[in-house]
């Protein structure tokens, strides 16, 4: 019995060698490659933690671009929260914020441009996005305008007369001399109670109160708000059309009878040719070259030397050949519930005092030349 010697039995031949390997390999084989190293730990973690690594399998290292960009946004948002917080408005439309914002704006592009600093760059373009001059110089022009503080970068003599109380150009005294705001008020009222009682009473007219009394501020023109007001008194309107030329020429005739009784001198028809206007206007604002065709009246009068105003205003849709007019009418009247068509009387003043702002009034001019 012959002996072998295990140690060189794969030395000589192949018989009894371990069969060679399939095309490809066994499945589920693995092997490397020689001299190719093996994943070191801190790239596999980095590799399930997702991040990118530089080529040699360093973390990227951060961008001085980047953090520049975020830091000149936050700087510039600082800024202008503080500007609106003093309410300076005018200063965000400046030639220097402009150059700022500007500059925010490229250094944050030109860091999102570069993959260091891309993330950083993004949230530096975010801010100035939200937070810029548009943006915020718009919400401090509506603070401004909802408080009224309008002082920032004005010298004392422009506060001064920022806060006159009359109105440039117009003599105080005047405002001093004529009838109150109070007095037009009553007057108006009564005037109008007995128009309407006649018209009622002679044409069977129903009347409906279209708005209440309106007070408001004169500006004064110094860009401030004078202490003497802009009066509206209540408007009335038939509930039912006036219309036809003979119609409407009696009840306007009757209009200007009874508020000559109250004071009121007799009415001019600014809709009639003979009124001076000239007829193209009177065509384009009344509808019509001439009274019979037309679809509004407007008839005037005053008080003069006081300053109140008288209208009586009639809407005849009849003579509405084209349907703009009646158009027109009925989105206002679904804006404020008056009539479609019809009268509509109205007493107007300008720059009325107040007998409750008489004696200020009077103190405030002693600041004044």
């Amino acid at each position: 019995m012959v002996e072998r010697n295990e140690s060189s039995r794969y030395v000589s031949d192949s018989a009894g060698a371990p069969p060679l390997p399939p095309p490809g390999g066994y499945r589920g084989a693995r092997r490397e490659l020689l001299g190719t190293p093996a994943p070191s730990p801190v790239i596999e973690q980095a590799q399930r933690d997702g991040m990118r690594l530089s080529g040699d399998g360093a973390p990227p290292k951060k961008s001085a671009l980047g953090w520049i960009a975020i830091s000149a946004a936050f700087g510039f948002a600082i800024v202008l929260t503080v500007l609106f917080g003093m309410g300076a408005a005018d200063a965000f439309l400046s030639p220097t914020m402009l150059v700022l914002q500007l500059a925010v704006l490229g250094v944050a592009i030109a860091a999102l441009v570069t993959r260091a600093g891309r993330v950083l760059g993004a949230v530096a373009l975010t801010i100035a996005l939200v937070l810029n001059i548009a943006t915020v110089g718009a919400l401090s022009t509506v603070r401004v305008a909802a408080t009224g503080s309008y002082g920032s970068g004005k010298t004392p003599t422009q506060k001064l007369w920022e806060a006159y109380p009359g109105v440039k150009d117009h003599d105080p005294q005047q405002a001093l001399g004529q009838q109150s705001l109070e007095k037009l008020q009553a007057l108006a009222d009564d005037t109008m109670a007995d128009v309407r009682a006649q018209l009622t009473a002679q044409y069977g007219l129903q009347w409906v109160k279209v708005s209440d009394v309106q007070r408001r501020p004169e500006r004064n023109g110094y860009g401030g708000e004078s202490m003497l007001e802009r009066f509206t008194s209540e408007v009335w309107a038939t509930t039912t059309p006036v219309t036809g030329y003979e119609h409407k020429l009696a009840v306007m005739k009757t209009v200007q009878s009874v508020i000559v009784q109250h004071g009121w001198n007799r009415m001019i028809a600014f809709n009639d040719p003979s009124s001076g206007m000239d007829p193209a206007t009177i065509a384009k604002m009344y509808g019509g070259a001439t009274p019979t065709t037309q679809v509004d009246w407007e008839w005037f009068s005053d008080e003069r030397p006081e300053p109140g105003w008288f209208y009586a205003d009639i809407t005849d849709l009849a003579n509405d050949v084209t349907g703009e007019y009646r158009t027109a009418r009925e989105q206002t009247a679904q804006r404020t519930g008056e009539p479609v068509e019809g009268l509509r009387l109205t007493v107007v003043g300008r720059y009325m005092l107040s007998e409750s702002k008489a004696a200020e009034f009077q103190r405030a001019l002693t600041k004044y030349p």
